[in-house]
């Protein structure tokens, strides 16, 4: 299968607009009783997109203390667990290493090592919604707002400044809270789209396994001393 060509920006651009959660729609837990809802809700759902927040670092050699926020999403609504709360880190670990819910994201390979280093906990049933694309023949890093436009048809927008805002802010700004629950709702979105989209696609051709080697390619065998 020859590469296939994602929509850029400006492509994007000319869609219709994504439909974004409304604030009534996201959460923020502080209390218990928020927490307890919000593990209800969460530990209930059978798929949920998911991505993580850190403060970006602009010294050479500072400490990466990310991420700050770790956000869940169904294609209803959104949670925004800030890892500074204490209810946030058993909440976060038992929805992250439950083997039936299905946790989908995108470029998450750091948030993999993040989470596990601060979490003590084997993510189970995550999904690399980049590698879905590239085995349809995408680039290695096809992205939220292409995958939108390709699964939605819709305009994904993304602010550069809130991406470098302070994630760990004891009170996240409205912006904030926006952009990290249509992170995660994105990738919910798309989630649900996929086996529609992927219906209509090009087959996908089975991977060929690695040609064996020549005598010439084979490495020499270095005797015993």
């Amino acid at each position: 299968m020859s590469r296939r060509k994602a929509p850029t920006k400006d492509e994007s651009a000319l869609l219709p607009a994504y439909a974004a959660l409304p604030d009534a729609a996201i959460h923020v837990p502080t209390t218990d009783e928020e927490f307890a809802r919000a593990r209800a809700a969460l530990m209930s759902a059978r798929a949920l997109g998911f991505d993580t927040e850190s403060k970006p670092l602009f010294q050479v050699g500072a400490v990466d203390t990310g991420p700050h926020v770790v956000q869940f999403a169904t294609t209803d609504g959104a949670w925004l667990l800030q890892m500074r709360h204490p209810l946030t880190m058993a909440l976060a670990r038992d929805v992250l290493g439950h083997p039936d819910i299905v946790k989908a994201g995108f470029g998450l390979d750091n948030d993999r090592s993040q989470l596990q280093g601060r979490l003590n906990v084997d993510l189970r049933n995550v999904i690399d919604l980049d590698r879905v694309f590239k085995r349809h023949g995408f680039g290695s890093s096809t992205g939220i707002r292409a995958a939108i436009a390709l699964t939605l048809g819709t305009s994904f927008r993304k602010s550069k400044k809130l991406t470098t805002s302070n994630w760990a802010n004891a009170h996240l700004s409205d912006g904030q809270r926006r952009y990290a629950a249509n992170d995660a709702h994105g990738a919910a979105m798309v989630l649900a789209a996929l086996p529609a989209w992927e219906a209509v696609q090009p087959p996908v051709p089975p991977r060929r396994p690695p040609a064996p080697r020549t005598p010439a390619e084979t490495p020499p065998t270095v005797p015993a001393k």
